[in-house]
């Protein structure tokens, strides 16, 4: 076993050395005590009891063990691996040291003294408890939580903005298949993403996880349906509708946004027949472009029907001519209150979630799914969600701060891993931050009362 009080011995100071005698050697101990390195996970606990988002999934979770002799509840566990999560620790096998950090055990509920969290083996029956009903439930508590954050200013516009990514497998995993388009062996999650007004950041409201063979839109109606049903009950004077890219441009659901009532935009696939009706616009960008040798973009509509339509709908055509070519694009709408330009506009704004994707997967490792059977790797990946949205919280909350904009990785590394002496006395337990911590307004900002 390695001594870990044993010094170990680094470099000596140069023989000129500011402040005292030179040449001494630079020793490291392991004995500073109760010290973490991610002081900030108290942060997330402060958010996640605003939200109440481990409170809603825990109530999904059925407990069937005897309390008696019960040492983690399903929240604690919960907590534990999300916060980690969130700080960086995707795996759960990271909870072998991780349960014995002083700041992870005061964000989870227990003071740094108590017995340690709960191990990996723990963590890993919970994940393996997943079922469909029981996956399906916890989906709906993220819907919940969206809504709690509107109750006091009710919305009256949401726009859902759903997508499609990859989760490359390894080895024998349950429903992994080869997909051609990625041309590789993946999950293929559905991320849905809801934005109040129209304006401002996508909050992530769903996330599914589907066989590696799927098509973009495959279940995309099923649920868009259940959380469009969910958020009228809940503000009944909003407008919803849907936009999304052309993975959704599909007859079933254009069939039941009309049942729905939904207005949508969506991106349609180029085809021979959209590119002659778009001709006239063509023809002017060429034409401009001749002229000036810059970009030029000229848009304009038409009605237009493929054969697997109910009836003609309106098209918006973006001719586009450039430097490398030509450039056209289609979106086909419901809505007729904006002009061809500001309804492609709109349609474009789309695009800002796939940068919530790339956080989610880059930052947090949201593709992390490794576990052999489908169900756990969903619930897995309602894990990888809830860290995320505990960290869209911070960045909602730092509106009008230096941290405003912030990707999740420089949260994690400015707000989260933040090292710290935690001291536990009978009155209170002290966290002292470093003296020269640059940051410490923020978190004044996130711990505010009216901050949330």
């Amino acid at each position: 076993m390695t001594d870990c009080s044993a010094p170990l011995t680094l470099f000596p100071l140069p023989r000129k050395c500011a402040g005292g005698a030179s040449g001494r050697p630079v020793e490291v101990r392991c004995d500073g005590g109760a010290i973490t390195s991610d002081a900030g996970v108290l942060l997330l606990r402060e958010i996640d009891d605003r939200l109440g988002l481990t409170a809603r999934l825990a109530q999904c979770l059925p407990d069937l063990r005897e309390q008696e002799k019960v040492q983690h509840t399903v929240q604690a566990q919960l907590r534990q691996r999300i916060y980690q999560i969130a700080c960086g620790y995707e795996d759960a096998n990271d909870a072998t040291q991780m349960r014995h950090d002083p700041a992870l055990k005061l964000a989870v509920g227990r003071t740094p003294s108590a017995p340690d969290l709960a191990s990996q083996p723990t963590l890993s029956r919970l994940e393996n408890t997943a079922t469909a009903r029981l996956c399906w439930q916890l989906s709906e508590a993220f819907v919940e939580t969206y809504i709690a954050q509107h109750r006091e200013q009710p919305p009256t516009r949401i726009v859902l903005d759903p997508d499609a990514t990859d989760d490359p497998t390894h080895g024998q995993q349950e429903l992994s298949c080869y997909h051609g388009y990625y041309q590789e062996h993946c999950y293929l999650p559905l991320l849905i993403f809801a934005q109040a007004e129209g304006a401002g950041e996508q909050h992530l409201i769903g996330a599914v996880l589907r066989p590696g063979n799927a098509h973009a839109g495959r279940r995309a109606m099923a649920i868009l349906r259940r959380i469009v049903l969910r958020l009228r009950a809940a503000f009944p004077a909003c407008q919803v509708e849907l936009r999304a890219d052309s993975g959704l441009a599909l007859p079933e659901v254009y069939a039941g946004c009309a049942r729905l009532n939904l207005p949508y935009t969506i991106s349609l696939p180029k085809n021979d027949r959209l590119i002659a009706l778009a001709a006239p616009w063509r023809e002017q960008a060429r034409t401009r472009y001749a002229e000036t040798g810059e970009t030029v973009q000229h848009f304009g509509e038409f009605r237009y029907a493929a054969e697997s339509w109910l009836a003609s709908q309106r098209v918006i055509v973006k001719a586009e001519m450039m430097r490398q070519g030509e450039n056209p694009r289609f979106v086909v709408t419901t809505r007729t209150d904006l002009e061809p330009e500001a309804l492609y506009r709109f349609y474009c704004q789309r695009g800002d979630p796939e940068n919530r994707i790339k956080e989610l997967k880059l930052d947090l490792k949201g593709d992390r799914l490794s576990r052999h059977r489908f169900w756990p790797n969903q619930f897995r990946l309602l894990l990888h969600a809830a860290a995320y949205v505990l960290l869209q919280a911070m960045r909602r909350g730092l509106v009008g701060t230096e941290l405003a904009c912030a990707q999740a990785v420089t949260l994690q590394l400015r707000l989260l891993k933040v090292g710290a002496r935690v001291v536990e006395s009978v009155r209170r337990v002290r966290v002292s931050l470093p003296s020269a911590y640059p940051w410490l307004h923020l978190w004044r900002r996130l711990t505010a009362p009216d901050s949330g």
